[in-house]
């Protein structure tokens, strides 16, 4: 992506520092960047050069994070280069080349734990901490205008019919039927400010670190940012904590775990924000919007990586949409 490295360390003062590449998950879109010197600094450099992005999109997205940090959410803040700039844009002789640094956020993945949590504390612990993040983001969210005319995207821009029949072959007709009824329903949800702001919309353990001397977390990868109902969040994680219970065997038992796993993260959410009671008990519907994102997604990347999607991962999402049974009473 990138092939002239000396730009970078011009950019950020990175003289005598290491460069350590972070390997790309599937379907990831950035080129990342450990940036280390001497055990002392760290920081996390990110390369984009996928095209489908401009310059105002990383703008947006940068304020936003940057607006975050400054009013004590607890994500990795975005640093700027030499120039004052929290988005550089290069010329890499084939394409633009856009390039922001962040703060390594204090901590580790729960995956590169084990998926064990720190030592002599309870899940629930680490449930309540997820939902106080989360609270703490959408509070500022709801409070945030962006600067400059610089504007992330709106949920309807993008996940509209128009391009979801251009992106998902006719083959896939019984998808996109439940597709487009599904939309229909997003399209009668209000939109206020209470209920709809600029969200994460990747929020998952894979996108924050966990300090494991006291359980606080730092949220990172704002890549995905967009306009969009806070429910999404917050259905995002209850369907990433699922696995908490996949292996439980009674579905009385499994029911009741994903009840006390999201009313304590509800409790967390709820000390920094609030949300109506109607969209909780709409939990069923934000569901299939993360659904959704999740099926876009694997077309988007298999287009772009030149390959078929994953049939078994388009089945399940058929079904799904189709027998939604996914259940969650909202506690009075």
């Amino acid at each position: 992506m990138m092939k002239d490295f000396s730009k970078v360390v011009n950019l950020f003062s990175f003289k005598d520092f290491e460069f350590q590449e972070v390997e790309s998950h599937e379907g990831g879109r950035n080129q990342i960047f450990v940036c280390s010197k001497n055990d002392e600094k760290k920081f996390v450099l990110r390369i984009s050069s996928t095209g489908d992005r401009t310059e105002n999109d990383y703008l947006a997205e940068t304020d936003f994070v940057h607006y975050l940090a400054e009013n004590g959410a607890p994500v990795a803040d975005v640093i700027p280069s030499v120039n004052g700039k929290l988005v550089e844009v290069v010329d890499d002789g084939e394409a633009s080349v856009f390039i922001s640094l962040f703060e390594y956020a204090k901590g580790m993945l729960l995956c590169d734990n084990g998926y064990h949590y720190r030592e002599g504390a309870p899940l629930e612990e680490y449930f309540y901490n997820t939902g106080k993040t989360l609270g703490k983001i959408h509070e500022l969210s709801k409070h945030f205008e962006s600067t400059a005319g610089h504007r992330r995207p709106e949920y309807f821009d993008k996940y509209n019919m128009e391009y979801i029949n251009r992106l998902i072959p006719d083959t896939y007709s019984d998808l996109k039927n439940a597709i487009a009824a599904r939309l229909e329903k997003f399209h009668t949800l209000p939109t206020d400010s209470p209920s709809y702001g600029l969200v994460h919309f990747d929020f998952s353990d894979g996108n924050y670190h966990i300090d494991m001397t006291n359980g606080d977390i730092t949220v990172f990868d704002f890549d995905n940012c967009i306009y969009c109902w806070y429910m999404f969040d917050l259905a995002n994680l209850y369907l990433h904590g699922e696995g908490w219970f996949r292996y439980e065997s009674d579905p009385a038992k499994r029911e009741a775990g994903m009840q006390h796993y999201f009313n304590t993260i509800l409790k967390g959410y709820k000390s920094e924000t609030s949300i109506s009671n109607d969209h909780l008990n709409q939990l069923p519907l934000f569901i299939d919007m993360v659904l959704i994102e999740n099926i876009v997604d694997e077309f988007e990347c298999a287009s772009r990586e030149g390959e078929e999607p994953d049939y078994e991962d388009i089945e399940a999402a058929v079904n799904h949409l189709k027998n939604n049974t996914n259940l969650y009473t909202c506690p009075e």
